[in-house]
């Protein structure tokens, strides 16, 4: 069965119903210029609630190790998402499992993922944006996540919403899906309609 991550998780009531509805794991993003940031002490308190068995992701753009070691233990992260510019050598120094994003333009961007093989537990494809590191809402050409499966286990990312998520999962077949702004009523609040109905589409697959 495919794995759901709803991320963007800002709030309590939203990390619960996620939960509640079959989210295998919830993300917590500690990017500052993102309108789903979220600081050290709510996450931690969000996750001090949560039932056993659910993952949680802390996601970091471009932070240094140290830093990502110290909220990771503070918050009790159990994997962390890089979604920058990290490069493989700096992916094998966390003390963690690891997401590496990698932001999805055309075939060119394909090859960089070989440079992760066996260096990650696995690949989050998300939509090119020049301005941004993720949460875009538009959604790249799904074929090329389907070749990006010979690199390892793949996350697919980057507009997802209820009403495309069970072709995107048609055509790639990806390990998990990881959604955020498809499922949100504005940036950082979830719309419970639609995070209920992207898990439900998605464990009927």
């Amino acid at each position: 069965m495919i794995k759901v991550k709803i991320c963007g998780i800002t709030n309590i009531e939203d990390a619960m119903y996620a939960v509640e509805c079959g989210a295998d794991a919830l993300g917590f993003v500690f990017y500052k210029d993102s309108p789903r940031h979220i600081t050290e002490e709510v996450t931690k308190e969000i996750i001090s609630h949560l039932p056993p068995f659910i993952l949680t992701v802390g996601v970091f753009v471009n932070e240094s190790i140290e830093d990502i070691s110290k909220i990771v233990k503070k918050c009790n992260i159990d994997i962390v998402q890089l979604h920058g510019d990290e490069g493989p050598g700096f992916c094998k120094k966390i003390q963690k499992r690891v997401i590496k994003a990698v932001r999805i333009k055309d075939a060119e961007s394909i090859k960089i993922l070989s440079l992760y093989k066996n260096k990650i537990n696995a690949l989050l494809l998300d939509s090119y944006n020049e301005d941004t590191y993720g949460g875009t809402g538009a959604h790249f050409d799904w074929n090329l996540a389907k070749k990006a499966k010979r690199y390892g286990r793949i996350i697919l990312s980057g507009g997802l919403n209820v009403d495309n998520i069970s072709k995107a999962v048609e055509i790639v077949r990806p390990y998990a899906v990881d959604v955020s702004s498809g499922v949100e009523a504005n940036p950082g609040n979830k719309d419970k309609k639609k995070v209920k109905m992207f898990i439900k589409i998605v464990k009927g697959l």
